[in-house]
């Protein structure tokens, strides 16, 4: 990156207008836009300055080498591990750190060596561990502003269990605000927290809240593997995936309705008449279990609702009426399937 790629790029990262940067640096806008663009260089009088404001070195400021290519990170990255496994730590840690203020700005290699380096003092079982952290934790700060969100994201999480090694549960607490919302990661790192701080109820709650909606994506997930499989004709496949689910259910204790309807479309698709038969008296027999799962133990800290019995016998109804839908015509003269038939009617 050139001088002007660095200014712009941290520049905004700090939020600053080039109006902005200019009026706190004594310059003009038009000459912050000129080293942006290359036309011009700063005064060097101006370097110590402008890194100030930027928040970053005058050696990352001043760096114009390019960042590593893939190839070239994963081959130093290897050599970094092997070295450790072979040389003195602090050796091996000092020339990491040449390397990473070489490329201060390639943060794909500064995550991975920090995270490396980070893992390595601790393998090593160093007495004197505690002294590198003044730059691991750095550099992992550094990767906390990136444009990156995945970086941002790795970073956030090396940066948490630092925190959680050290007990420090405030600041490992605040490197989840680095996360999405909607990573799930970030409500099982909460849960950690919670467990180590005295919310012991909170904790229980949230990994619940993880194991219940983990289950219903993974249902979700295996649902739409087998209709894949269902339109490409594969039978074995389709089965297989009912198995699967079935047995998803009962693991995670949804009770005996979920386990037993998950089938009861391949059976259709295949006109498979004996298992038609029987899924459909299993299901309405385990209707009353639609909601088993809410007395499982394994939610009990969750805010569970009953199902409703208006629900259930709505359910029932359809169910019952459905016996007589065109897609059944196969199942016509079969005894078990009169007699669910009859019993509708009556």
């Amino acid at each position: 990156m050139t001088i002007g790629e660095v200014i712009k790029k941290y520049r905004k990262s700090k939020g600053l207008t080039q109006e902005e940067m200019a009026a706190r640096l004594g310059v003009t806008a038009p000459a912050v836009n000129k080293w942006e663009r290359g036309s011009t260089l700063p005064d060097v009088a101006l370097l110590a300055p402008i890194a100030r404001l930027l928040g970053i070195t005058t050696d990352e400021l001043l760096s114009f080498r390019d960042d590593l290519t893939d190839e070239e990170i994963n081959r130093y990255l290897s050599q970094l591990q092997e070295d450790l496994e072979n040389k003195d730590y602090h050796e091996v840690f000092l020339s990491a750190k040449k390397k990473l203020e070489e490329y201060p700005n390639c943060e794909k290699l500064l995550w991975q060596a920090a995270a490396i380096l980070d893992a390595g003092r601790m393998t090593a079982d160093l007495p004197d561990a505690d002294s590198y952290d003044g730059a691991i934790f750095g550099w992992y700060e550094r990767c906390l502003r990136s444009e990156d969100e995945k970086i941002r994201t790795q970073a956030a999480d090396s940066l948490f269990h630092m925190y959680i090694r050290k007990e420090d549960y405030e600041k490992a607490a605040r490197c989840l605000d680095h996360f999405s919302l909607q990573d799930p990661e970030r409500k099982r790192l909460q849960a950690l927290v919670g467990g180590k701080t005295g919310k012991r109820p909170e904790a229980y709650r949230a990994c619940e809240e993880l194991i219940f909606t983990g289950y219903q994506h993974i249902q979700a997930t295996l649902n739409d593997l087998r209709i894949l499989y269902m339109e490409d004709g594969d039978h074995e496949m389709a089965r297989k995936l009912v198995e699967v689910s079935s047995a998803a259910a009962a693991a995670f204790e949804m009770g005996r309705f979920n386990e037993v309807c998950l089938g009861l479309d391949v059976a259709v698709w295949e006109k498979d008449v004996p298992w038609t038969a029987r899924l459909m008296g299993d299901i309405l027999e385990s209707l009353g279990t639609l909601g088993d799962f809410a007395g499982s133990k394994l939610y009990q800290h969750m805010d569970m609702k009953t199902v409703d019995p208006d629900l259930t016998a709505g359910i029932r109804r359809e169910l019952l009426k459905s016996l007589e839908d065109e897609s059944y015509d196969y199942m016509r003269g079969n005894a078990d399937w009169e007699k669910l038939k009859s019993g509708a009617t009556a």
